[in-house]
């Protein structure tokens, strides 16, 4: 047998859940952050094509007689040995023997990364100071190749390659527990405004006194919450598909992030319920304060602080990441809406997983909790809504 209250609290949901998701304005939702996707995705394609054409550095040759050409296929013969490539040559001009060659004036005529002048035995490099640090090894080992006509004698040098480092591997773990927060913060503010909007709109159609007149409130806060969270799960589907089909089509996906320490499938499972708990928690906190509001413009005056609120423990939670071992850690991990982004960075850099059981259990607690006293403030503010009635005098007996 199904409990009352969960009962009323599946009604509920399912209700608001097919309102919202078959709403013109649902669909308008959800198209509005995939226009930044498709700008993003149309600016990478134009951006990737300008970069291209700007890593194509050509060095400017001005040598006398034929050392310019020699330079040149020295450079074709030995680039395929130079790690990541060499910059393309051009001769642009034959000098006279002893003739001076003004480098830096051709370098702010012409499209040139650098310049190579003197002759072979004393090359001179003209770039900037990167460019010159970058390339002057590479100048002199083109050099030594086209004075002799003759292979460079290089040594065969052996490695011994490892996959990777205790440190690197921990630097990576905190790149991808600072990802997780980011997107769990971005999701968990774009979304959890729905539920107050949704409060605010039947409360101020009257709708709500009479769910609350017909099914106990709690069971109705528990109801709208869950809806919400199954409402922002079908955008998060939405806009992953959309964001799946731009890579499909030649976007460039994100940087790829190290594994996390519990590994990927939990991991992204781990995701999935934190995010559904940080929802859950802001979501019960904006159903306390439409509940304590009557009007649209109190609603915004008294969702500001908690929007604060969330910003707070959002970078509490960040650099508590920067604090392993402290007090400060301890506090983001126990803090209930700092929780779910403290832990979900805990399972990128460690493998334990009992603290996710407890983690999990006690922000379960406090979503029952802050449900059960927004709904104890929102029973209080609905019975007393409405104009006062006035007293009567008692007429006092003669």
């Amino acid at each position: 047998m199904i409990p009352e209250r969960l009962r009323a609290a599946w009604v509920i949901a399912r209700r608001d859940f097919v309102a919202v998701v078959f709403s013109k304005a649902f669909i308008f939702f959800l198209l509005g952050p995939l226009f930044p996707i498709i700008v993003g995705f149309f600016a990478g394609m134009i951006g990737a094509s300008v970069q291209h054409d700007l890593d194509k550095a050509v060095i400017g040759i001005a040598m006398p007689a034929q050392q310019g050409d020699q330079l040149v296929a020295a450079r074709a013969a030995m680039v395929d040995k130079m790690p990541g490539g060499a910059p393309d040559f051009e001769v642009i001009a034959r000098t006279e023997p002893g003739a001076t060659f003004d480098a830096r004036a051709v370098l702010k005529r012409r499209q040139l990364a650098a310049v190579v002048t003197g002759t072979l035995d004393a090359p001179v490099l003209t770039a900037p100071q990167g460019r010159a640090d970058e390339w002057r090894g590479m100048i002199a080992l083109f050099a030594a190749r086209a004075r002799s006509g003759e292979p460079v004698a290089m040594p065969a040098v052996r490695t011994d390659v490892v996959v990777t480092t205790a440190a690197h591997e921990h630097n990576g773990q905190v790149v991808t527990a600072q990802a997780g927060q980011l997107l769990l913060f971005l999701l968990t503010m774009l979304l959890a405004g729905m539920v107050l909007s949704n409060l605010v709109e039947e409360k101020a159609n009257k709708i709500i006194e009479v769910l609350a007149a017909s099914i106990p409130m709690d069971a109705l806060f528990l109801g709208k919450l869950f809806a919400m969270l199954a409402v922002s799960m079908v955008g998060i589907a939405v806009w992953g598909c959309g964001y799946g089909m731009m890579v499909v089509f030649g976007m460039r996906t994100i940087p790829l992030l190290a594994t996390p320490a519990v590994g990927w499938p939990l991991f992204l499972g781990l995701g999935f319920v934190y995010f559904a708990m940080a929802y859950l928690l802001l979501g019960s906190m904006f159903l306390a304060i439409g509940g304590m509001a009557n009007t649209v413009r109190e609603v915004q005056t008294l969702s500001m602080p908690a929007t604060m609120l969330q910003l707070i423990v959002f970078f509490l939670a960040s650099f508590a990441l920067s604090r392993p071992g402290t007090v400060l850690e301890t506090v983001a991990q126990v803090f209930p809406i700092s929780s779910p982004y403290a832990m979900l960075a805990y399972a990128a850099e460690h493998s334990a997983l009992m603290p996710h059981v407890l983690a999990l259990a006690w922000q379960g607690l406090c979503v029952v909790l802050m449900v059960r006293g927004g709904a104890l403030l929102f029973r209080r503010s609905v019975m007393k809504s409405g104009p006062a009635k006035p007293r009567r005098n008692k007429v006092q007996p003669a």
